[in-house]
């Protein structure tokens, strides 16, 4: 099947790949990247935010290359191998006439073109998307036990990538509704399963804590038409650049006239809806709505093969498209091409290093930044780093993982944009302000946890709630250096007051929260003049930090 394959293709191919290569060695991290390198620092079978697949290819990238390339080495392997994936979904005969238009189109996608360097959970999600539809275009037109195995394979890659994984299934088994009763189907099913229990098993170690927090304890707004569904459509048209209208005509003008096109258009239509659904209630982020990306190239491509107006327009469009995705990919990399635009990627090494001047080679304690501190570990040659996350924050890997062992009892610079003193300062070129002071002999204990029985509460109630503090630690702390207070928060989860309390303890003489056991204690909500309370939890500080998260948000009736 290669041998078919002009060497047009490869050439186009081949300057893709050593383009992206270039890119991801002069290109600082942003930000969530360098949070997937601090997973890979430590591989597990899941992480608090997403399934491990990301971390996996940083640790891959790692083992052949250092520095930013060593993030991002796999991403340019599987941008360019996803690539050839999607010509050979392509049947259509007079498709090696018009090699230069199919790069066109996949370049210009914009979204499609950062991830064929940058190392983010969409990466492999795409990459993967293309191996399990090409499989299935296989599977579809004989079905053995080989091709089963394989597509099982894939489809447990694709959770493994991202969670949003499972509209790629759904919607491509809602397309065949008669695979429910082909055996090689469930024994795809069954070898993806296999294959998908070792993260099924890390979930539940660790109280299905990415679930619980994608589901329900994620923070959001009150509804916006502009920001949420406006938002939406600005998005599908962000995804395809200046292409989107003829790239749209020919998802409207393709029929599934075959099982493997009516997969590309359940797919395709599928995400759009669940999305369009989706933004009532929150904000569609761009690379949601990605995958459809790998349909659409398909069925685009297609329709411009057989519509010489939309072959000529593309084209142009997708030329005029890559021009300004090279030169914006140049502004990444070079910050002065664009002028007084500062993004992610711009001044991460320079802030790192100046603080490390100032700090020398102590811990670092950033509070409220799961981002500031993995991308100050990457460009200071891994200094230990936590995130300490307060009440007006959110949790994520720092939360569940053993980086605030690595700190306590230790002299440590604390970074937080809550410091009225602070002992030293550092401003970014975009404005951003570095606020610190030392602190010897840091104690935090941010895995505390408040627990309360998830029923609603009266507002207004003088009757007792019952709390139960539970201390994992392998040590006790004393009761004199904790102090507990109830944040409330509106509908949207977002905390607007915050009022002390002091619990009433059920065993009065207890003066220790025993280490890996129980303390209980009953309180009564503090008397708040705020109206439209919808949740509250119950947080702590110790020695004299901000509150914590400690307890979940319960609902208020």
């Amino acid at each position: 099947m290669l041998t078919k394959i002009p060497k047009q293709f490869y050439f186009f191919l081949a300057a893709i790949f050593i383009l992206n290569l270039i890119q991801s060695n002069f290109t600082q991290l942003i930000f969530d990247e360098a949070y997937y390198w601090y997973y890979s620092q430590n591989m597990a079978w899941g992480y608090f935010d997403h399934p491990p697949m990301v971390a996996l290819l940083v640790k891959i990238s790692s083992f052949f290359f250092n520095g930013e390339l060593g993030v991002r080495f796999m991403s340019c392997v599987l941008s360019a191998v996803n690539i050839l994936l999607l010509w050979l979904m392509i049947d259509n005969p007079k498709k090696n006439d018009y090699v230069k238009h199919f790069f066109v189109l996949v370049f210009s996608m914009t979204l499609l073109n950062a991830y064929g360097f940058f190392t983010l959970p969409d990466t492999p999600l795409l990459f993967f998307t293309s191996c399990f539809l090409l499989t299935y275009k296989h599977f579809i037109k004989k079905p053995t036990a080989i091709i089963a195995i394989l597509l099982g394979i894939f489809m447990a890659a694709l959770m493994y990538s991202k969670y949003h994984a499972v509209l790629v299934i759904f919607f491509v088994l809602l397309s065949n509704l008669k695979l429910v009763t082909n055996k090689y189907a469930w024994l795809s099913v069954t070898v993806a399963l296999c294959f998908y229990a070792p993260h099924f098993y890390w979930l539940y170690d660790n109280d299905l804590v990415s679930i619980k927090y994608h589901l329900y304890e994620r923070p959001n707004g009150a509804y916006s038409f502009e920001k949420y569904t406006l938002g939406f459509f600005v998005n599908l048209v962000a995804v395809f650049g200046l292409t989107f209208p003829f790239i749209y005509k020919a998802l409207l003008k393709t029929k599934g006239n075959d099982l493997f096109n009516k997969a590309l258009i359940y797919l395709t239509y599928g995400v759009l809806i669940f999305f369009f659904i989706s933004s009532f209630n929150r904000r569609v982020q761009t690379q949601w709505i990605i995958i459809i990306c790998i349909p659409l190239v398909v069925i685009a491509f297609n329709y411009m093969l057989q519509n010489k107006q939309a072959l000529t327009w593309i084209f142009r469009l997708g030329l005029i498209n890559t021009v300004l995705i090279i030169y914006l990919r140049m502004g990444l990399a070079y910050q002065p091409l664009l002028f007084n635009f500062f993004y992610e990627s711009h001044g991460n090494k320079e802030w790192a290093q100046a603080i490390e001047k100032e700090v020398g080679n102590i811990p670092v304690v950033f509070e409220n930044s799961y981002r500031n501190a993995p991308m100050y570990s990457f460009y200071t040659n891994g200094t230990p780093t936590f995130s300490l996350n307060n009440f007006m924050y959110r949790k994520n890997q720092y939360s569940i993982n053993d980086s605030e062992e690595k700190v306590r009892g230790k002299d440590v610079a604390y970074i937080s944009k809550y410091s009225n003193n602070p002992t030293f300062t550092y401003t970014r070129e975009d404005g951003g302000l570095y606020k610190g002071k030392y602190i010897s002999n840091f104690q935090s204990y941010r895995k505390l946890e408040c627990i309360i029985e998830d029923t609603p509460v009266s507002l207004n109630s003088d009757e007792d709630i019952l709390l139960e503090v539970y201390n994992p630690y392998k040590e006790s702390i004393e009761l004199k250096k904790v102090k507990f207070a109830v944040t409330y928060m509106d509908d949207y989860k977002s905390p607007v007051e915050t009022l002390k309390i002091i619990p009433e303890l059920v065993e009065p003489n207890t003066t220790l929260l025993k280490q890996k056991d129980t303390t209980n204690f009953k309180f009564q909500l503090p008397k708040t003049k705020l109206k439209n309370i919808g949740y509250f939890r119950v947080v702590i500080s110790e020695n004299d930090l901000l509150y914590g998260l400690n307890g979940k948000p319960i609902p208020i009736n």
